[in-house]
């Protein structure tokens, strides 16, 4: 059943067209499994919605989950029914390394944090070949050590990671490299590679582990699946995927229990099942193997022993999964990878430009990786969570109380089993709206149809709440995210080669529905100006936007309000396009034509002191806040909120007056009859022919605004453009009708508690509103400003074109993964250490430190980070932007 390549640049490529969806073949089966379920939203059935403190790590080993499961370099089917993963013992643990760990929002000081070290090697599409490296310490791991000095740590102090502790120290670990390779879609080969890099002899114990999510302890459906040793490997059975056969290498033994709760050991007492879920682990680390079944089961390990693997020795083990109507042993296994891995060579020679470095390749080809492992199944029906489960005991009834105080109450519509798009597999395995629409631009030049599918998923009726908002994340749906999913599928669309208008089709006509979410609850006076809450920016400002202002004042953001014109212009773009091949969707573009030159109007005059979220004085955007009697204070604080209108740019098609009559004649009318209204409007000519840019800048405010942007003691770090200025440093107190606020310049992690103390936008590079900032300036580049220079960096008395502003900006993002002098990237967060076993592999963290660009905060993370693969790889933009 093997692709062929014929017509395609790969047989990569090929099996991608042959399985577009994710429930054709080459999908079935895929790294879906998340690196954490416990601790999360969806396992939590408290009173309080302590998802932590409900489900918390050390329950994971010898709980039942509900929704889920996890595991260390997972393999599941696309419903998560049936699971392999890598569990090891280094003979000095407490317990099994069976998932990663990391601490909870309470244990860190800044916040959730991983404490691990893993990467992911590669990936390709369709899953036909994949490789995760864990890096495994010889000594015992330091759970309680981790907790005590992270617990100990305020947020002035430095993270306490693993490598502090001293456990990696000498090279004393193992490299856990676990490989995936598919024959065909129901055939697949799992080999796991460990290689001694320490200096002495270490005794190991490899049990990649096969077992079924427990769907029968819920009241919901009684069926049972099973697990039966045979010839040495196993036989498995399930309702839906059928029978499949695991044979192993030589030497393993079989041990078997349930994925069920072993009640004492998690609550201190109930009623225990034969053989929990814990049973290999008691039968491994504790010698105790009474509680093993011998026939038949839901959870099986399969284990091989190595008293003493030698210094830069490896030592292999190969499993194979295949479908009862399919042949082939572990035995063969290593031909099937060798084929695969030439494949993905041959994809991504193909998906990456010739040209590129070495290194730009590396990290590109590890960015993808990264997306595509960090792809995870996520189950979660909130009517059923919130009703609970016939055969378990009764929520309390907190849970169902109205929103705030319950979470999700309002979103009882809300039913996904999906794969999607994740930030990471840890520290964020769950879904973020804003965090997905960057992923799908960089997932488009591997995965298009899978990118696309994911825009649409979040449209979709069982996603989107009926009144046309976006899911934020599962933490509080309700919550807003920035409006980028059109820019999102506009780009996506390009990328796809700007030919399926069906796939703009069924997102426009959900966007128009979100669109009008926006309008009626994000606008309260009609004003055209926009109040999100903190949109996904958590603690830029001096004070939590995202709770309602004291004696009924509003805040006017500069932030909302510019999501919303960049909203419009994108809408704008896409009906363009579509009113191109039918005429049908002109008026759709009239009316995001009106709706843009309204907001852009609003942001010049509002209130009743007819104050601009412009300071003129100061040459930048501002929040402002309004009073009862409408009169107006802006909040002067220089931060993103205020680059932010920089997005909202579109250039007029040079087809679009012959074409649209209805939108161009409401245009015309507009700028003779309402001339007010069009100062948005920018009119130019290049050789000879009429241009027509809409922006909420006009040129003489763009250069101000990147004399600003561009000034190395406000924005321009050495890697891109700040969070906060940097003018900032010794702090500044705003006044705020007589309260002083406090607001510094922080370049690294967060010195305050805002948000749980695990965000920070007081200074930090974040890398997918660099690329939106940079997007916008191309886009500028190639019509009002083709002909502009301005200082880079301003004050040098140097002038370039803005075409040279980006190349420099995207320049600066990318030289965060190339490595220095020493070896080091720049972009290594602080605790990654020097050498050879480490600089070969990339990470990609959150957000990058404003000063020196190393990696912070959720530093697995490949997530919207991993849109560097799109600086790296995407062809020359529409320059235009239709």
């Amino acid at each position: 059943m093997s692709a062929s390549s014929e017509g395609h640049p790969s047989a990569e490529h090929a099996r991608v067209a042959e399985s577009p969806g994710d429930l054709d073949p080459w999908r079935v089966w895929g790294p879906y499994l998340s690196g954490r379920q416990w601790g999360t939203v969806r396992e939590d059935y408290s009173a309080d919605g302590d998802a932590w403190g409900f489900f918390p790590f050390d329950h994971a080993h010898t709980r039942a989950y509900r929704w889920g499961e996890d595991g260390i370099a997972g393999l599941t089917d696309r419903y998560g029914f049936l699971n392999v993963a890598v569990a090891m013992w280094n003979g000095q643990d407490d317990r099994l390394k069976e998932r990663l760990f990391g601490l909870t929002n309470a244990q860190g000081n800044h916040g959730e944090d991983a404490k691990e070290y893993w990467w992911h090697l590669d990936a390709t599409p369709t899953h036909s070949y994949a490789q995760y490296l864990y890096r495994y310490p010889q000594a015992a791991f330091p759970y309680q050590q981790l907790i005590d000095e992270n617990a100990r740590r305020g947020f002035d102090d430095e993270e306490y990671e693993l490598a502090d502790t001293g456990v990696l120290d000498g090279d004393r670990f193992f490299d856990v490299v676990t490989t995936h390779a598919k024959d065909n879609p129901y055939d697949v080969v799992v080999r796991v590679e460990a290689t001694n890099h320490g200096p002495d002899a270490a005794p190991l114990d490899l049990l990649p582990q096969v077992w079924f999510r427990n769907t029968w302890s819920w009241g919901r459906d009684d069926r049972r699946p099973s697990i039966r040793p045979l010839n040495g490997g196993l036989q498995v059975e399930h309702g839906w995927l059928g029978r499949y056969h695991v044979t192993a290498s030589d030497g393993a033994r079989v041990l078997l229990c349930d994925n069920e709760t072993h009640e004492t050991a998690t609550f201190g007492g109930g009623t225990d099942p034969a053989h929990p879920k814990s049973a290999v682990n008691q039968a491994v680390v504790h010698g105790d193997e009474s509680l093993l079944a011998s026939d038949v089961g839901t959870k099986a390990a399969l284990w091989w022993h190595f008293d003493a693997v030698q210094p830069g020795e490896t030592v292999a083990v190969t499993l194979r999964l295949t479908r009862d109507d399919q042949q082939g042993s572990a035995a063969d296994g290593d031909g099937v990878i060798e084929t695969r891995r030439g494949e993905a060579d041959a994809f991504y020679a193909a998906v990456i430009p010739e040209q590129t470095s070495d290194e730009d390749r590396l990290t590109a080809r590890r960015a993808f990786a990264g997306l595509l492992w960090c792809k995870q199944l996520f189950r979660y029906d909130v009517r059923q969570w919130l009703e609970g489960d016939p055969g378990q005991p009764a929520p309390p009834p907190e849970r169902r109380a109205p929103q705030p105080e319950g979470r999700n109450t309002e979103w009882q519509t809300f039913s996904l089993a999906d794969v999607i798009s994740m930030p990471d597999e840890w520290e964020y395995p769950w879904f973020a709206s804003w965090d997905l629409a960057f992923h799908c631009v960089a997932l488009a030049h591997v995965d298009p149809s899978f990118a696309k599918e994911q825009l649409v998923l979040m449209c979709r009726e069982w996603a989107m709440h009926p009144n046309g908002q976006l899911p934020a994340y599962e933490w509080n749906f309700s919550d807003v995210n920035p409006p980028v999913h059109a820019w999102a599928v506009w780009r996506v669309y390009q990328l796809d080669g700007a030919q399926d208008t069906d796939f703009l089709i069924r997102v426009f006509t959900k966007l128009m529905l979100n669109f009008g979410w926006w309008v009626n609850r994000k606008d309260s006076d009609g004003s055209n100006l926009f109040e999100g809450g903190f949109l996904g920016m958590d603690n830029v400002g001096p004070f939590d936007r995202s709770e309602p202002l004291p004696g009924g004042h509003r805040l006017e953001q500069s932030d909302a309000t510019s999501w919303m014109g960049f909203f419009c212009l994108n809408m704008l773009r896409i009906a363009w396009e579509l009113a191109r091949a039918d005429r049908a969707w002109d008026e759709a573009a009239t009316k995001f034509l009106e709706h843009f030159l309204s907001i852009a109007e609003a942001m010049e005059s509002f209130g009743t002191s007819n104050i601009s979220l412009w300071n003129e004085q100061d040459g930048f955007f501002y929040d402002a806040v309004v009073d009862d009697d409408g009169s107006c204070q802006q909040i002067p604080v220089r931060s993103m909120v205020g680059l932010l209108p920089l997005m909202a740019v579109a250039v007029e098609p040079d087809w679009v007056p012959e074409e649209l009559s209805d939108y161009t004649s409401r245009l015309e009318w507009l700028l003779q009859r309402r001339p007010e209204l069009t100062d948005a409007v920018v009119h130019s000519e290049y050789d000879g022919q009429p241009d027509t840019t809409f922006s909420l800048l006009t040129q003489e405010r763009l250069v101000r605004i990147l004399s600003r942007m561009l000034d190395e003691g406000e924005f321009l770090s050495p890697y891109g453009i700040r969070s906060l200025s940097a003018a900032y440093r010794d702090g500044i107190d705003v006044d705020l009708e007589g309260e002083s606020l406090p607001i510094a310049y922080a370049p690294g992690e967060a010195r305050s508690g805002l948000f749980g103390g695990n965000s920070n936008w007081r200074g930090p590079v974040w890398f997918p509103v660099n690329v939106l900032l940079t997007d916008a300036l191309r886009t500028y580049a190639t019509d009002m400003g083709r002909d502009l220079t301005v200082e880079l960096p301003t004050g040098s008395g140097t002038q370039v074109p803005l075409r040279d502003v980006v190349a420099d900006l995207e320049g600066r993002l990318v030289s965060m993964f190339r490595p220095g002098a020493d070896g080091r990237r720049p972009g290594d967060p602080r605790h990654v250490p020097t050498g050879p076993l480490w600089q070969a592999h990339p990470t990609f963290s959150e957000y990058f430190h404003g000063d020196t660009g190393a990696g912070l905060g959720a530093s697995h993370q490949t997530g919207w980070t991993a849109v560097v693969a799109h600086l790296i790889c995407h062809p020359v933009h529409d320059a235009l932007g239709g």
